[in-house]
């Protein structure tokens, strides 16, 4: 196993992997007390080769393995690689490819639901790795060999176990079916983190055009103040007393003080002034220009017996494929087809089409 803290020895290890049909890649990070997250360890294996980056050495450009990531003739093989993919996305504004996700293939395949890739590594190569380091803080050093072992083993068996996926993959035609999900989760637009867009995920139901605008403005203005600070969204206010300022909208430092939870003297901080500010203008734009309301969700308890059918049809589908029945389609996915048949959902594109949706 190579340690690698320098340039001149990673650079070194990265054109000789490139010589390789695959790697397999991982990262160890830690995001407990940022936003964005702190790669603290790479680890990659060849056929004969597994190396450890790591990535926060004093004497280390990580250049060489970014453009190890964007080499078209290797394939890069994750096990659940959405969160490995994004820090590598957001750190150097590059998109790995070409790249296999052995928990989708998996998934395709009948594996069941998000098999976990020790599980996985047992059932294709009778792996049995040790989970013991699973918490590790990776950003302290040293490591101990304990550590750098179980950091090394995720692609040593991750190694192993691609070719049997592949195998399996081929057998029953569905490589194709792998590849057209690859091509979602290397967009980058999957890992897209627009201020403006940060009140989605707040799942709010404001209850006006004005407590929309207020909630949309507020949000922004907080998913930027993390990201210059570098704090998780909740260091700089919580979900709870955001959703709380939107409904209430106070104008002033004692209307803001009223609010259950809000911590003491923060009404007078800088980030209060910052969001009374806001809601000021907010508020002070004509009503024309606050955005509508989003449309309910269609009712669906008048097609609740389709909806129950379509879970029947989907369980079916499921296991005369032996294709994870999540993947295939989801509750939403169902309700909307219950209520239009040319719903914009992903049950109806692609092999889900063939698969399910034509059916559905």
């Amino acid at each position: 196993m190579n340690w690698i803290t320098t340039t001149e020895s990673l650079a070194a290890l990265c054109d000789r992997f490139a010589k390789e049909p695959f790697i397999a890649v991982d990262t160890e990070f830690m995001r407990e007390t940022t936003y964005w997250s702190k790669l603290c360890l790479i680890q990659i294996a060849g056929a004969k080769e597994v190396a450890l980056i790591d990535s926060l050495a004093d004497d280390i450009d990580l250049t060489p393995f970014f453009e190890l990531m964007v080499n078209r003739d290797v394939i890069k093989v994750f096990h659940a690689a959405r969160q490995d993919i994004e820090i590598i996305w957001h750190r150097a504004r590059v998109m790995p490819a070409p790249v296999v996700d052995t928990q989708i293939a998996a998934m395709v395949l009948g594996f069941g639901d998000q098999i976990a890739y020790d599980q996985l590594a047992q059932r294709l190569v009778g792996a049995k790795i040790d989970k013991s380091h699973r918490f590790t803080d990776w950003a302290r050093r040293p490591l101990s060999d304990a550590q750098r072992d179980y950091a090394a083993a995720d692609v040593v068996h991750l190694h192993a176990l691609y070719p049997k996926i592949m195998e399996h993959l081929d057998k029953r035609a569905r490589a194709d079916w792998v590849s057209s999900e690859m091509a979602v989760l290397t967009a980058p637009g999957t890992y897209d983190l627009d201020p403006d867009r940060a009140w989605v995920r707040l799942k709010a139901r404001p209850k006006s055009p004005k407590e929309l605008a207020v909630l949309m403005a507020l949000a922004a203005w907080r998913e930027r103040e993390a990201q210059m600070r570098d704090v998780p969204r909740g260091r700089v206010i919580k979900d709870e007393l955001l959703l709380d300022l939107a409904a209430r909208m106070p104008r002033n430092e004692g209307a803001m003080q009223q609010i259950r939870g809000m911590p003491q003297g923060f009404e007078r901080s800088r980030s209060a002034t910052d969001m009374i500010k806001i809601i000021d203008e907010v508020i002070s734009q004509p009503p024309e220009t606050w955005p509508p309301l989003p449309a309910a969700k269609a009712p669906v308890q008048a097609a609740q017996p389709l909806v129950d059918l379509l879970k029947v049809l989907l369980k079916k589908t499921s296991e005369e494929s032996g294709v994870a029945a999540k993947v295939i389609a989801t509750v939403d996915d169902l309700e909307a087809l219950a209520n239009d048949d040319m719903a914009p959902v992903l049950a109806l594109e692609g092999w889900r089409r063939d698969l399910f949706g034509e059916r559905a």
